[in-house]
């Protein structure tokens, strides 16, 4: 499986509509709106190169309000629990 993160600035009074009409797309497993330089982060899986130019430059680049993509591929996925302990540094009281 191919993991795609696509940073997708966006028309900023549109954002969670675009944000949901992203999330309807095939491939697309997730959506966030975060803080910083970008407005939504998309998380695409799928099982071939050649549907990443399919999924993010005919379907999500397409979208009514949406500006400008970035896309970073992922190389490696780490378990869920090194994750949770990663983002739970800190927090203990």
């Amino acid at each position: 499986m191919i993991t795609a993160i696509v940073h997708i600035d966006t028309d900023p009074t549109r954002i969670p509509e675009i944000a949901a009409l992203i999330a309807e797309l095939p491939a697309v497993s997730e959506v966030y709106s975060v803080t910083g330089e970008t407005d939504l982060v998309a998380m695409v899986r799928v099982r071939e190169h050649e549907q990443l130019a399919d999924v993010i430059a005919d379907r999500i680049s397409k979208v009514d309000g949406v500006l400008r993509t970035r896309t970073y591929l992922a190389f490696r996925a780490y378990a869920s629990q090194d994750l949770e302990a990663a983002f739970a540094i800190g927090l203990e009281g």
